[in-house]
């Protein structure tokens, strides 16, 4: 039985993939030859470009695409004292690669990353909420090399206050939402102790956005039944789960164990493949979702992971599929769709 309340909305999990005018402008900007004011008009048009493609797919959340990020990690360790890049490594099994962050001491912002970021997308999204996708301590933690006095477990809860500052800047700005990243959640050596340890740093985050709402975002994967477990004692208001890529054990958790009171944000929209999602697929999905967790009013969908992974134009495909098939299963299931006013009216053939 599904609640007559329920909303249903889509949102990209995280980034786009640069087009091939921006991919030479970064080059051109690494390699110092072209003048940085130039650079970042270029840039702030691809930008504005992903937000419109999201408003017209009928996002509720949207994203400025973080085209001038080249990882996750790297605009906040290049911010932060006490904290320098190594090499360049690829995490898991999956085409995700990164800079090594290294820790000497306690991270010290120096200067804060995301608040100009809102200031200058914030209106551009409207009337969509925009966005913020941050690390989470964990991750950076164990995906980083801790060469300071510090225990990991200590420096987790320092990288957790330095994001905190950061985000306080973005909310008191307009953000909307705040999006704390652990993909490290779904390594297979992820404990019960880990996931314990992320809610605590979350409940660090939580504090310092204000009426911005809060998600707590695992993919690549679904995590093991004992670090879900934890998550659900997670204080956030949305608890997002890649279901497309392991749909057996990650709906098997939701029917199992429930969601602990959160409303849920779905991965359903494969991120690392170019081909169309099948949508009755999707909706099965869906279907599994609402009937393990019946209390919940809100249900968001979302990608599997960040859209960088594929070109750009199968990236804005994906956008497009993600808020069609919100309409259609707000239709077909008698939910609330949450679609803002600029979207184009999609037919259901895609």
């Amino acid at each position: 039985m599904v609640p007559e309340l329920t909303v249903i909305w889509a949102s990209p999990l995280g980034g786009y993939p640069r087009g091939r005018h921006v991919r030479y402008v970064m080059r051109d900007l690494d390699s110092a030859s072209i003048e940085k004011h130039r650079a970042f008009i270029e840039i702030d048009r691809a930008q504005t470009l992903v937000i419109g493609a999201q408003l017209a797919s009928g996002m509720k959340y949207v994203v400025d695409g973080m085209l001038d990020w080249h990882d996750i990690f790297r605009p906040f360790v290049e911010s932060w004292r006490n904290v320098y890049l190594d090499g360049i490594i690829r995490y898991f099994d999956n085409n995700f690669f990164y800079r090594i962050p290294v820790f000497r001491g306690e991270p010290e912002p120096q200067r804060l990353v995301t608040p100009a970021r809102v200031l200058a997308y914030r209106v551009l999204a409207e009337p969509a909420g925009l966005k913020v996708v941050i690390p989470g301590p964990l991750t950076m933690v164990k995906l980083g090399r801790n060469e300071s006095e510090l225990e990991d477990e200590e420096l987790v809860m320092r990288v957790a206050s330095a994001l905190a500052m950061d985000v306080a800047g973005s909310a008191r700005n307009g953000a909307a939402l705040i999006q704390v990243d652990e993909p490290y959640l779904s390594d297979p050596d992820a404990s019960k102790e880990d996931a314990r340890l992320a809610v605590e740093a979350l409940e660090v985050i939580r504090k310092s956005i204000g009426d911005a709402r809060l998600s707590l975002a695992v993919y690549f994967d679904a995590p093991s039944p004992s670090v879900y477990e934890e998550l659900l004692e997670a204080k956030a208001d949305y608890l997002s789960l890649d279901l497309a890529d392991a749909p057996g054990r990650a709906l098997g958790l939701l029917e199992g164990k429930g969601c602990g009171g959160h409303s849920l944000v779905v991965g359903v929209i494969n991120a690392r493949h170019i081909y169309d999602d099948d949508y009755h697929t999707v909706k099965s999905m869906v279907e599994i979702v609402l009937k393990a967790c019946p209390e919940i009013t809100e249900l968001g969908l979302t990608t599997t992971t960040w859209l960088d992974l594929i070109p750009l134009r199968f990236a804005l495909r994906k956008t497009a599929l993600l808020g069609a098939y919100a309409e259609r299963l707000a239709a077909e299931l008698g939910l609330e769709a949450e679609i803002p006013l600029t979207a184009v009216p999609k037919p259901y053939r895609v």
